[in-house]
């Protein structure tokens, strides 16, 4: 049972684009990812034009993050002081990011661009995701208070000004540092088309020493908003939001992320970030063997 793309102009098989909604979607329940650094790359896979797979993710992100973000505020893990400063961010990066995505498309390299770019955050986060999970594995036996001692060390970032409280992730730091990873990560989130969890939830645990039982809902508030802009953005500055592919994710990943957020209760986080790393090292791989082997077609006109 297939249907019509509309901007991507072919046809593709309605049960499989919304499967992989729910797939997605679970991770964003799981992990407070946004999931688009898995989505995008899976769209491009089968065909979808970069530009358009990248445009139409955000507003897939969005629902998905909607969705999860009920979940965890229902259990009160979502610190909304820190997402408004990390989304204020976001929201300037994110339009920055739409319009050096326009400026690029127009020179003719914006798919190669994209490819590259997740070449290498995919791969850097799929191996530090995989170092992470075993240490924790093998150590969890020597001391129950890893996280604890990481999130005490402090650094220069605490020592900044315009000190603030954040009272439910049991902070006293500089209103900066969230604002500096909020803009990074919005830039990121209008390029690729991603929600920019899987970059923002590590600086919000390692560099903000936020709490983590707070970090996967409050990192889903953030990438809410700026999925909204860079939404909006791309379908006014790019046209290349499908309206009617985004409209089978979202159906796929709103389901998705409920379960993936009750499903996130019952494994250990280690075995979870182990498998996502798995997972997100093959999508890297199919990546690089796209770029390096010779095409079928050495010209295309568009």
């Amino acid at each position: 049972m297939s249907i019509y793309l509309p901007i991507a102009e072919m046809n593709v098989n309605i049960l499989l684009i919304i499967l992989l909604g729910v797939m997605v979607g679970g991770l964003t329940g799981l992990f407070g990812v946004g999931g688009g650094f898995l989505m995008t790359p899976l769209l491009i896979f089968l065909g979808i034009p970069p530009a358009v797979a990248v445009g139409t993710e955000a507003p897939h992100v969005l629902a998905s993050s909607i969705s999860g973000v009920i979940a965890h505020w229902r259990r009160k893990n979502v610190d909304i002081k820190m997402g408004v400063f990390l989304l204020s961010g976001g929201v300037l990066g994110s339009t920055v990011g739409v319009n050096l995505f326009k400026i690029l498309r127009g020179f003719g390299q914006i798919d190669v661009i994209i490819q590259f770019l997740f070449l290498f955050f995919l791969g850097l986060v799929g191996f530090s995701m995989l170092f992470e999970s075993t240490r924790t594995t093998i150590k969890k036996y020597r001391t129950t208070s890893l996280i604890r001692t990481k999130l005490h060390q402090h650094s220069w970032i605490h020592g900044l000004p315009f000190k603030m409280r954040f009272h439910r992730s049991k902070l006293y730091i500089s209103a900066i540092p969230p604002i500096v990873i909020g803009f990074f990560v919005g830039v990121l989130s209008a390029m690729m088309g991603i929600g920019g969890g899987f970059i923002i939830i590590p600086a919000m645990v390692y560099i903000l020493g936020m709490s983590t039982n707070v970090v996967v809902g409050t990192s889903l508030f953030q990438i809410i908003f700026v999925t909204a802009n860079s939404t909006f953005f791309q379908s006014y500055l790019n046209q290349t939001v499908d309206i009617v592919l985004a409209a089978l994710m979202i159906v796929g990943g709103v389901i998705g992320a409920q379960i993936g957020a009750r499903l996130g209760t019952t494994f250990k986080s280690e075995y979870l970030r182990g498998v996502l790393a798995i997972l997100v090292l093959g999508v890297c791989v199919k990546i690089f063997t796209d770029l390096t082997l010779t095409p079928s077609n050495l010209f295309s006109l568009s």
